[in-house]
């Protein structure tokens, strides 16, 4: 009797399987092996392939020792003798914590009080973020959503806004952005130094104060006087005459507008002169 080995017949490759390991969910900065197998005969050659790229690997085995979020897209395996070749492709969908957020306003340019603003988070991640808005030294949410409004700004919204951005596999670091809002000065007020009563031949001043941004700047004017007096928040007399009695009013301006402030009155008082006969 004579035992003889089964022969069998040359064949082009099957259509190969391709297997991930580890399986289930791949995360950044994890080891992934892709495994490709096709019964052939003879045996079959392996080639690798991302979508639109050169080979990766010519082997059974393409290889990740630390995956990265720009790993994912579509591979391609084609298993090859010489009576044929077949391909096979599978999906590698990396997932990842946030990246550091970049953030936005809109519109861009200078803030002025009593507009519309809108602040903007934005973050890389797989699965999708989630976004937490806050302001510097409160920790109240703001928003939680990837967009921080305001429908009419005003100046106590200026200041250090962040934002993170959040999913199941991680937090982001913050990422920081300054309001500043521009508004017309506040209604002036004006204080006289010293006070109380005036006597001629003593110094006065007289000080406007706005509270405004950006900084006010002042002009002086007496009433029914064209020329300005000064255009400095101080209007000193260093030896104020009795001709200086009567209204004073300051005007305080900057870019985006001006206003006016109520009239200071000054009256001078002064010893008698000497009588004419």
């Amino acid at each position: 009797t004579c035992c003889c080995l089964p022969v069998f017949p040359p064949d082009a490759p099957k259509s190969p399987s391709v297997s991930v390991s580890p399986s289930g969910e791949i995360t950044e900065g994890t080891s992934v092996t892709l495994t490709c197998s096709s019964d052939a005969n003879p045996a079959a050659t392996y080639v690798w392939y991302k979508r639109n790229s050169q080979p990766l690997s010519k082997n059974p085995q393409l290889i990740f020792s630390s995956i990265q979020s720009s790993d994912s897209g579509q591979y391609y395996c084609t298993a090859v003798n010489k009576l044929g070749s077949t391909l096979k492709s599978i999906t590698i969908d990396v997932k990842y914590a946030p990246k550091p957020p970049s953030v936005s306003v809109s519109p861009s340019g200078e803030i002025k009080e009593g507009t519309s603003v809108t602040l903007t988070c934005s973050s890389d991640a797989n699965p999708a973020s989630a976004y937490v808005w806050y302001k510097i030294n409160n920790q109240t949410p703001l928003s939680t959503d990837s967009q921080l409004s305001f429908k009419s700004i005003q100046p106590a919204d200026s200041g250090e806004y962040y934002c993170t951005a959040e999913n199941r596999l991680g937090t982001s670091t913050p990422t920081n952005i300054s309001v500043d809002v521009k508004y017309a000065p506040k209604p002036p007020s004006v204080s006289v130094r010293p006070s109380g009563e005036i006597k001629e031949g003593t110094s006065v001043t007289l000080t406007c104060s706005s509270e405004a941004n950006p900084a006010a700047t002042y002009v002086w004017y007496k009433t029914n006087g064209r020329t300005p007096l000064s255009k400095e928040p101080q209007l000193a007399f260093r030896a104020i005459e009795r001709s200086d009695s009567g209204q004073y009013y300051c005007i305080a301006g900057n870019t985006v507008g001006r206003k006016t402030s109520e009239y200071t009155s000054i009256n001078v008082k002064y010893a008698p002169k000497s009588p004419s006969v």
